[in-house]
């Protein structure tokens, strides 16, 4: 149901290189790139994540209530991504570790714009 999402940020540079080694753990690539926004993809089938300059050339805030929420196969990948955002000077906001949803294993961070994500896997069918 997801195409794509889309986040703002104040500095496009810097957002563009954390992702880049960021999504690099996911074998995920840029696959659209502009001067105001590059796009990244694990597959041409698959969704998308962007980061922007807001169109209206405002500053980029961070939605209240909002965060992205990447999937992943195993608790491996969870705990190698959440480690590389932060490496890359993400911020903690719940280390890697089974939540309270029975199978449910997750790790949140906020990337260099505040922005709020969380890498999670399930980890029972």
């Amino acid at each position: 149901m997801i195409g794509y999402i889309m986040l703002g940020t104040n500095n496009l540079a810097k957002a563009v290189k954390y992702y880049d080694e960021l999504f690099a753990t996911l074998n995920a690539e840029r696959f659209l790139e502009t001067d105001r926004f590059v796009a990244w993809s694990t597959g041409q089938d698959k969704p998308g994540f962007a980061v922007t300059k807001p169109y209206n050339d405002e500053k980029a805030t961070v939605g209240n209530g909002t965060m992205i929420a990447l999937a992943v196969e195993t608790p491996a990948q969870v705990d190698t991504f959440y480690k590389k955002a932060i490496e890359l000077g993400g911020t903690d906001e719940g280390a890697p570790g089974p939540r309270e949803m029975p199978g449910f294993y997750a790790g949140y961070f906020r990337d260099l714009d505040g922005n709020k994500l969380n890498v999670f896997c399930f980890t029972h069918g």
